[in-house]
């Protein structure tokens, strides 16, 4: 190529960047600092630094670093090779059963955008989930996750390479700027070639399990450090408060903190239950809080005149005659009946219920059948924590609620540390089980990509056996295509649909 058409093609991705800019995809700070990147590995390239410190550069902004760091622990981790070889036949069940987790939920975000499209477009910052860049994201408790995560995930590809006798390169992590958005493990391309493909599916698998492991691990952990809090003021509170309800004529604010009634003292949940249980609609009662908007407030006295819950609940149907029946139904399947005592409160919850959602993982609060099915889904249910909270692991409201307890960990750590440590195992779940879980998806170059090709291609060998080995091949190439295609449109149609409206 001439001198004016290496210019010509150098132009391009400033062309690309500008465009991002112009149609607000991304904010002009990040398009300059991916511009400023570019340009410097483009110069780094072609100068020969890259190629001597055996770095590469891929598609664009991604800088592969490698190094034989590692390779001696390697060795010495991967010689129970039996024990490793039983992990990646584990590993592979593991990741069908989550892959088809995945195939569902990203299925059924398409359906439910097709039917309620989204009227907003996602900024791409929230898109890449990157650590410091997307809005509920922070940085540095989920870098230091993505590192721990990524490295592991990759030295688990290694550990099964070197337990199926392959020969493990280097390992590095991919960069943009200083942020990891990836890591490798390379194995020599000829061993990998050769291999039986189902040793290849173990080392394809083993990375996101090992993610999913680690998220498990995390959980329990996170369990232990939330059993280690109690409530600053032990009593229950209400997010919300109903408009001319007993509550809001009495003055009581959200997040106000109920430590008795009727002289009666409240330390959770179900002592607050039991109290209101003992009240009819109509009653006056007396409710002893503690102001959550003054400071060192001290405890007063409400008198609340208490509604009728069972009408509250009607009322809201506004006569609609459907709407009364279903909601009578509902009632009286939930054993609420005419005159219960109505606070006129929504969403009551203990002082410790942000951490709560953990700490039943190791204090026997649950039957072992249930407290294994509960952390089995806590992974799903935790991915929208940031989100709800604004970067955040819990409602700061309640956060301020919360302090050490009594125990050796807590009396050590102080309430501070206790929360940072929560903070950090919190990120590590999170990370982990993202990582691993959207590695899973059917799509080449992921794991779950290639789990499926070489998948297809042993089946195919079997349906097809006598066949010429490479119609085989083709055929197993040709499904993983159309397989990458079809899961790619699931994932990105639901992302441009709201450009349409």
């Amino acid at each position: 190529m001439d001198e004016e058409g290496e210019r010509r093609v150098s132009v391009i991705p400033i062309l690309i960047l500008i465009m991002l800019v112009y149609y607000g995809v991304a904010p002009f700070w990040l398009v300059a600092s991916i511009g400023i990147w570019y340009y410097s590995l483009n110069y780094l390239e072609e100068s020969g630094h890259l190629d001597s410190w055996n770095f590469d550069r891929v598609l664009g902004i991604i800088l592969m670093a490698r190094t034989n760091r590692g390779k001696s622990l390697l060795e010495y981790v991967s010689r129970n090779r039996k024990f490793w070889r039983g992990f990646g036949e584990l590993s592979i069940w593991i990741c069908f059963l989550l892959m088809a987790g995945v195939v569902y939920l990203i299925s059924s975000s398409l359906i439910s955008s097709i039917r309620n499209p989204p009227q907003e477009v996602l900024p791409a910052t929230d898109i890449l989930l990157i650590p410091g860049v997307t809005s509920f994201v922070p940085f540095w408790w989920p870098v230091l996750a993505l590192v721990v995560a990524l490295l592991i995930h990759e030295y688990s590809h290694g550990i099964q390479a070197r337990a199926h006798g392959m020969e493990v390169r280097n390992f590095g992590l991919l960069l943009m700027g200083p942020l990891p958005v990836g890591a490798f493990a390379e194995p020599e391309h000829l061993d990998m070639s050769i291999a039986p493909r189902r040793e290849r599916i173990r080392l394809y698998a083993a990375g996101p399990s090992i993610n999913i492991v680690a998220t498990f691990i995390s959980l329990v952990l996170l369990g232990v450090v939330s059993s280690g809090f109690v409530a600053v003021n032990p009593g229950v509170h209400a997010l919300a408060i109903i408009e001319d309800g007993g509550a809001d004529e009495a003055g009581i604010m959200p997040y106000d903190i109920i430590t008795e009634i009727n002289g009666v003292e409240v330390h959770d949940y179900d002592s607050f239950s039991e109290q209101m249980s003992s009240l009819s609609a109509g009653d006056e009662a007396s409710f002893t809080i503690i102001p959550y908007s003054e400071e060192n407030g001290a405890p007063s006295e409400k008198m609340v005149i208490l509604g009728d819950r069972y009408q509250y609940y009607l009322d809201l149907c506004e006569g609609e005659e459907a709407c009364l029946e279903e909601t009578e139904t509902t009632l009286n399947s939930l054993g609420i009946e005419q005159g219960d005592a109505f606070l006129g409160v929504s969403n009551i919850r203990s002082g410790t219920v942000q951490t709560d959602r953990f700490s039943y993982i190791v204090d026997g609060r649950f039957s072992l059948g249930d407290t294994v099915v509960l952390t089995a889904v806590s992974p799903l249910i935790m991915l929208g924590t940031p989100m709800q909270h604004d970067g955040q692991t819990m409602d700061l409201h309640e956060r301020s609620m919360v302090m050490a307890g009594d125990g050796a960990l807590a009396s050590t750590l102080g309430t501070e540390g206790m929360l940072d440590l929560f903070d950090c195992i919190f990120w590590m779940a999170w990370i982990n089980f993202l990582l691993g879980f959207a590695n899973l998806i059917p799509i080449i170059p992921f794991d779950g990509g290639h789990i499926v090709k070489d998948t297809s291609h042993s089946l195919l060998s079997r349906v097809l056996r006598g066949e010429n080995p490479m119609k085989v091949e083709m055929l197993a190439n040709k499904f993983s295509y159309y397989t990458t295609i079809v899961v790619l449109s699931i994932v990105v149609i639901p992302l441009i649909i709201p450009l349409f409206y």
